[in-house]
């Protein structure tokens, strides 16, 4: 007997396309359940057939009963055969220690009620859930209302066989869709859930060697460190320690958007060119292929390096003209970020990604990626910073202000983010709204005044007339005018959301590195280590403040030049508007006769 699923969430079907629409609470028949690329084939009452996401519905028990049991998703379930029982324990850990200490979604929420941690505020900083539903989301690429959530909300690659990715020389590895969503500040696509730790992240962890010991323990006691054969030097500069920036700078130009089709036609994607500037050979990617690289770069360098997410992925609208062009945007923006990065851009898998040259190359270098030890808090292992070591209480006290200044920097993101939204509301609705209804109403007394047969006032009536259509047309540019300059602004701050929301990850590995070493007086007394491996591990902490530094004097220069360029585009633009607002109004002001 074919197996029965219940529909969790609405499915738009995307016309031509082989899917299946679908309705919350609907039992549909499973006919194929495992089509590949996070779907699967099913079948509704009314016989219809078509494909369906496999995170949009719940397997139901063999009697066919639905008795709203958790975690029994296609997706789930799959997931939970790929971990191991001590990352689901991990996982299990973690959050409940989420629900105890606040919101979960909040990933400052952990250091708010931490006894370490001298946050000034408890309050949560993510955005709380706001009628969430089911719908992934919208298709207007410059409606700001939409639900975005954690920054760095990362949902993990489901259960895939590589030989789903040698099909095209990618594969499901990432879970495309997503359960639950947050109303956002102000955002433009939806993210899913938040993940506030390595932990919580639907990835199986004992996959990845750098994460297969839990916590700081790894690099901070062991016994002798191998020596990389890549390694990752940081200077002290003008402005204290800093990365080595290579000699030439290259960026990524994404364009040239093209739907395929895999699986004989039943299923469509779009690929992107990618043309990196310094070699100007293109490859082409698909968003997948994004996400593999978001997953590897965040394993690889995330104890070190924020690593902000993609803009998501969708199921219904993506292969509409609006949303491909706002996709585009937001990942030239992001490929932008990583070719800035001294590390990022010269690591092997970003050069990698850029540069293959055949489908053996592509699969040779992902499998090496993937088997790559110097991840997690190894990657501190390939750091040499050439200064002296520093103290304890130095480092704690380095460790702390990049926590509170990254943490006040987010409260100021999320005010303008809040400030911006209503802003465009504002000037989307009402606003216009005010400015067509004094045009009309202008207009109307002019028709009233020309009924009156006085034949001296057809001047006047015409101007009035023209005064009227003037604040029509300001109507018009007031609608238009967010597009030209607060778009940007608010999408500036949206990639710095990102980037902090990566920092209580990366803090709180330092933090636990510190408390590792200041218990190590009393390891050293217990004869549990050796008074050597206590100086190895202040040496190695002292290496981990040294790369912190670093990363916050990149993040400093970046954030200086960004918010200067993108603040004086916006005035310019404001200047603009208003010049041509006072232009229009002066030529209805010429109309008027002189008395």
């Amino acid at each position: 007997m074919a197996p029965k699923a219940r529909v969790m969430y609405d499915f738009a079907a995307e016309p031509g396309n082989n899917e299946l629409t679908v309705n919350e609470g609907e039992i549909i028949t499973i006919t194929n359940p495992d089509v590949g690329g996070g779907w699967l084939e099913g079948r509704n009452m009314k016989g219809e057939r078509g494909l369906v996401p496999t995170d949009y519905v719940e397997i139901l028990p063999s009697d066919g009963k639905d008795q709203f049991s958790c975690g029994n998703s296609v997706a789930d379930q799959a997931f939970l055969d790929s971990l191991s029982a001590s990352t689901t324990q991990a996982s299990s850990s973690a959050a409940s220690s989420n629900h105890q200490v606040g919101s979960g979604n909040d990933p400052w929420s952990a250091w708010s009620a931490s006894k370490s941690g001298n946050w000034e505020s408890s309050e949560g900083w993510g955005a709380k859930p706001d009628g969430a539903g089911a719908q992934r989301n919208t298709n207007t690429p410059d409606n700001w209302d939409t639900a975005f959530g954690h920054p760095q909300a990362y949902q993990g690659p489901a259960t895939g066989d590589d030989d789903d990715w040698d099909e095209d020389w990618d594969g499901p590895k990432s879970s495309s869709y997503f359960k639950d969503s947050e109303s956002a500040d102000a955002g433009g696509v939806q993210r899913g859930n938040s993940r506030a730790s390595a932990s919580s992240m639907k990835i199986p962890l004992n996959k990845f060697p750098g994460f297969a010991k839990p916590g700081t323990e790894q690099y901070l006691l062991a016994k002798q460190l191998a020596k990389p054969k890549e390694k990752i030097p940081i200077i002290v500069g003008d402005y204290g320690p800093m990365w080595v920036y290579p000699t030439s700078t290259f960026d990524c130009v994404v364009a040239d958007p093209r739907k395929g089709s895999k699986m004989y036609g039943l299923k469509s994607y779009i690929e992107y060119q990618l043309t990196p500037t310094n070699t100007n050979r293109s490859v082409n990617h698909r968003y997948k292929h994004f996400d593999w690289l978001y997953e590897r770069l965040l394993v690889k360098f995330g104890s070190a390096i924020p690593i902000p997410s993609l803009p998501d992925k969708q199921v219904t609208g993506r292969f509409e003209e609006e949303f491909i062009k706002m996709r585009m945007e937001r990942l030239q923006a992001w490929m932008t970020r990583m070719c800035r990065h001294p590390v990022i851009s010269e690591s092997e898998v970003f050069q990698q990604f850029l540069n293959f040259r055949d489908e053996k190359e592509w699969k040779t270098g992902k499998r090496k990626a993937e088997k790559d030890e110097l991840a997690g808090v190894m990657i501190f292992s390939t750091m040499e910073p050439e200064a002296p070591d520093l103290d304890l209480v130095e480092i704690e006290q380095k460790c702390e202000a990049v926590g509170k200044f990254t943490k006040a920097m987010d409260d100021g993101v999320k005010e303008l983010l809040t400030v911006g939204q209503e802003h465009w509301k504002r000037c989307t609705g009402p606003l216009p709204k005010e400015y067509q209804k004094i045009g009309k109403a202008l207009q109307s007394l002019a028709t009233v005044f020309s009924s009156s047969g006085y034949q001296g006032e057809t001047d006047l009536n015409d101007a009035i007339t023209e005064a009227g259509k003037t604040y029509e047309e300001i109507a018009s540019l007031v609608a238009e005018q967010p597009k030209k300059d607060l778009h940007f602004l608010m999408e500036c701050n949206h990639e710095y959301k990102g980037f902090l929301g990566c920092f209580p990850d990366i803090i709180g590995t330092h933090k636990g590195a510190i408390e590792k070493v200041k218990e190590g007086d009393k390891l050293v007394a217990t004869s549990k280590i050796t008074p050597q491996d206590k100086q190895n591990m202040v040496k190695r902490v002292s290496t981990m403040s040294y790369a912190l530094q670093a990363e916050m004097n990149h993040f400093h220069s970046n954030r200086i030049y960004d918010y200067n360029s993108v603040i004086r585009l916006y005035l310019e633009q404001q200047v603009q508007f208003y010049e041509t607002i006072a232009e229009k109004l002066r030529q209805a002001l010429s109309r008027f006769p002189v008395m």
